[in-house]
């Protein structure tokens, strides 16, 4: 098998992928760079044997075949790679993301097999790594749903009734400074300190520099982030020397953007894998278009999403 050189543009990507076969060495490449070894979970043995006819391999350990779907999102797909990678490339780079119904024109597939795929690529690009945000945290809560005007008549006499949050999903958001921004759905639409501090005490190291506004919700906050300060936005308070929120914001502006303007109206319900796609894109925002492609691709690995799992009632 030839290797095959990373893309570094979008048209480099469509000619690289415009053959399965090549795809699929692709694919074969990035997963198993150091040689093929079988995935079944409690294996992984290399004493494999190639079926290149058919794309398989033969395990001689625990006696089984596999292709290099098997063991992440792409398994049981009956999609190939040459749609499957031009798919991770347009959304890892969009900064706005693609929606289900523009990804089905540019592949050719139905828009629920879109929705399908966009949703297993917003898995992969979950980052599975962690550590604690150190240096200069900002830190924000933000508000998700659609406009008042579409809402139905019950919802919008509770925002009549001086609920301006009502039937919207809270988002809390914490990004270290020149670093990685992390993001999580909250229940309830007006969550209290005791609810987001386990949230910031894991994600947040205890010695960071740690900025917010002024709401309530930050009120007895310096209790556990003694370097604390707040600028209030109540008074048009937005920036006083280096304290400010202006980074987490800007997370929120390029987010509500894609939302609103790309996926229009999202289930609450699914609305932490559309956090993960905005989150891993902000992280990448330092590496090329090549090198973010090509992390989007490594992180199916391991990761399993069914259409069952994804469109069960019990998540409504």
């Amino acid at each position: 098998m030839e290797e095959q050189p990373i893309p570094g543009t979008l048209l480099e990507a469509v000619r690289a992928f415009s053959h399965p076969d090549v795809a699929h060495d692709f694919m074969v490449q990035l997963r198993w760079p150091h040689g093929v070894a079988c995935p079944r979970m409690g294996c992984g043995s290399a004493s494999v044997t190639a079926m290149p006819k058919y794309k398989l391999w033969y395990c001689r350990d625990c006696k089984r075949r596999f292709t290099v779907k098997v063991g992440t999102v792409f398994e049981d797909s009956p999609i190939g790679f040459d749609k499957w990678l031009p798919a991770i490339w347009l959304l890892a780079s969009n900064r706005n993301g693609i929606s289900s119904c523009e990804l089905a024109r540019a592949l050719n597939v139905t828009q629920k097999t879109a929705w399908f795929m966009l949703h297993r690529i917003r898995l992969a690009m979950q980052n599975g790594a962690f550590r604690q945000l150190v240096g200069t945290v900002e830190a924000d809560e933000s508000y998700i749903g659609g406009k008042a005007h579409n809402k139905p008549l019950y919802i919008r006499r509770k925002l009549r009734d001086g609920n301006p949050t009502a039937d919207k999903t809270m988002v809390f958001g914490m990004v270290e400074r020149g670093g990685e921004v992390r993001a999580i759905t909250m229940p309830g639409s007006k969550p209290k300190l005791p609810t987001i501090l386990p949230v910031l005490q894991k994600n947040v190291h205890h010695d960071a520099t740690f900025y917010t506004d002024s709401a309530q919700l930050y009120t007895h906050i310096n209790e556990y982030f003694l370097k604390h300060a707040s600028v209030n936005h109540s008074a048009l308070e937005y920036v006083r020397g280096s304290v400010h929120t202006n980074t987490i914001e800007s997370f929120w502006a390029v987010l509500k953007r894609t939302i609103g303007g790309t996926y229009i109206a999202p289930r609450p319900w699914h609305l932490d894998r559309y956090l993960d796609e905005q989150i891993f894109r902000f992280n990448e925002r330092k590496n090329d278009d090549g090198p973010r492609f090509v992390k989007a691709v490594k992180g199916a690995d391991g990761k399993r999403l069914t259409y069952k799992t994804l469109t069960a009632k019990t998540r409504r």
